[in-house]
Protein backbone atom coordinates (compact mmCIF):
# COMPACT_ATOMS: atom_id res chain seq x y z
CA UNK A 1 0.00 0.00 0.00
CA UNK A 2 1.01 3.32 -0.85
CA UNK A 3 2.46 5.55 2.20
CA UNK A 4 -0.23 8.51 2.75
CA UNK A 5 0.82 11.83 1.57
CA UNK A 6 2.18 14.11 3.86
CA UNK A 7 0.46 17.37 2.05
CA UNK A 8 -2.93 16.06 3.19
CA UNK A 9 -4.73 18.80 5.27
CA UNK A 10 -5.36 16.60 8.47
CA UNK A 11 -8.65 15.12 7.41
CA UNK A 12 -6.74 12.21 6.72
CA UNK A 13 -8.90 11.85 3.57
CA UNK A 14 -7.25 13.59 1.15
CA UNK A 15 -6.14 12.50 -2.77
CA UNK A 16 -3.96 14.54 -3.96
CA UNK A 17 -2.87 14.43 -8.01
CA UNK A 18 0.50 15.60 -9.44
CA UNK A 19 -0.70 18.79 -10.08
CA UNK A 20 -0.94 19.27 -6.40
CA UNK A 21 -4.61 19.31 -6.49
CA UNK A 22 -7.51 17.42 -4.12
CA UNK A 23 -9.80 15.61 -4.91
CA UNK A 24 -11.95 18.07 -2.24
CA UNK A 25 -10.41 21.07 -3.73
CA UNK A 26 -7.94 22.40 -2.30
CA UNK A 27 -4.47 22.68 -3.91
CA UNK A 28 -0.48 22.32 -2.74
CA UNK A 29 0.38 25.93 -2.05
CA UNK A 30 4.17 24.61 -1.19
CA UNK A 31 3.36 24.87 2.15
CA UNK A 32 0.16 23.87 2.93
CA UNK A 33 -3.26 22.42 1.68
CA UNK A 34 -5.35 25.64 0.76
CA UNK A 35 -8.18 26.95 -1.68
CA UNK A 36 -7.22 27.44 -4.36
CA UNK A 37 -7.49 31.31 -5.79
CA UNK A 38 -10.05 33.04 -7.48
CA UNK A 39 -8.54 34.17 -11.04
CA UNK A 40 -11.26 36.47 -12.04
CA UNK A 41 -10.57 37.42 -15.81
CA UNK A 42 -13.02 40.89 -16.30
CA UNK A 43 -14.27 41.95 -19.56
CA UNK A 44 -14.42 45.39 -20.86
CA UNK A 45 -17.75 46.64 -20.71
CA UNK A 46 -18.78 48.28 -24.02
CA UNK A 47 -18.14 51.88 -22.92
CA UNK A 48 -14.89 50.96 -21.83
CA UNK A 49 -14.39 49.06 -25.17
CA UNK A 50 -12.55 51.66 -28.09
CA UNK A 51 -13.43 49.06 -30.60
CA UNK A 52 -17.05 49.95 -29.90
CA UNK A 53 -16.81 53.66 -31.35
CA UNK A 54 -15.96 51.98 -34.90
CA UNK A 55 -18.74 52.64 -37.43
CA UNK A 56 -21.79 50.34 -36.40
CA UNK A 57 -25.08 49.73 -38.41
CA UNK A 58 -27.43 51.95 -37.10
Amino acid sequence: MKAPDKRCCGSGVCIINDAGECWCGQVWDGEKMAAPRLNIKTTPSPSEDSSSDKTKPE
